[in-house]
């Protein structure tokens, strides 16, 4: 059965997903690269980001590696595929990772300026969604084919989706580093009452591992 799932998602002590003015030169906003140590040496991250052999092992990679297991499908706030806002400028903007993106499924972009579908190396598709979270999910559970969505973010997408009940689980990596200020994951958000639990807690060097699910 298909489920819907935030993985590998990284927040810092404060609680901020994002650093603030993401723009080109800053694509998880100012500060926002520190909140991924944890992520970033695993031999996980290397091989999807830079096909390479090599990185670390132990806990931090045993969770990168289950964010990537049984996805087949993605959903994506526009942010993160990329720093223009309104409408498309010119099409020559590809997404954040270049070429060959990490995905190597659908990925469904929501956003409320429509767009081709985008065809990249490896597999990924992006789709742009301006039909809402809930046209995205359709979409993407069928693209899935039984097999799990993932959540990509940022925080706001999130937060859409958590206030509408519709993920089923969510792996939060919290980082030691402060940001001060940026996108807070869980503003206005009661998880309580949304029905969330912890049911997995793993500290590593770098990260404390989370998981939360809805009963």
């Amino acid at each position: 059965m298909t489920r819907v799932r935030v993985a590998g998602f990284t927040i810092s002590l404060d609680g901020y997903g994002a650093g603030p003015n993401q723009d080109l030169d800053h694509p998880l906003g100012e500060g926002g690269m520190e909140l991924h140590q944890w992520l970033v040496p695993t031999r996980t991250f290397q091989r999807h980001l830079f096909g390479q052999d090599g990185g670390t092992t132990g806990v931090d990679d045993d969770f990168a590696a289950r964010s990537f297991q049984n996805v087949g499908a993605w959903i994506l706030g526009r942010n993160m595929f990329g720093p223009i806002r309104g409408e498309w400028p010119d099409m020559s903007w590809q997404g954040w990772w270049g070429d060959n993106p990490p995905y190597h499924v659908p990925v469904f972009v929501l956003t409320h300026h429509a767009r081709a579908p985008l065809e990249m190396a490896g597999g990924t598709i992006f789709h742009f969604v301006t039909g809402g979270i809930r046209e995205a999910l359709d979409r993407a559970r069928e693209a899935a084919a039984g097999m799990d969505v993932r959540i990509g973010g940022g925080p706001n997408t999130i937060r859409q989706f958590l206030r509408a009940g519709l993920i089923d689980e969510l792996h939060i990596a919290i980082s030691p580093i402060l940001l001060g200020r940026g996108e807070s994951l869980f503003e206005g958000l009661d998880m309580r009452t949304l029905g969330y639990q912890c049911v997995e807690l793993v500290a590593s060097e770098k990260a404390t591992h989370v998981v939360l699910r809805r009963q």
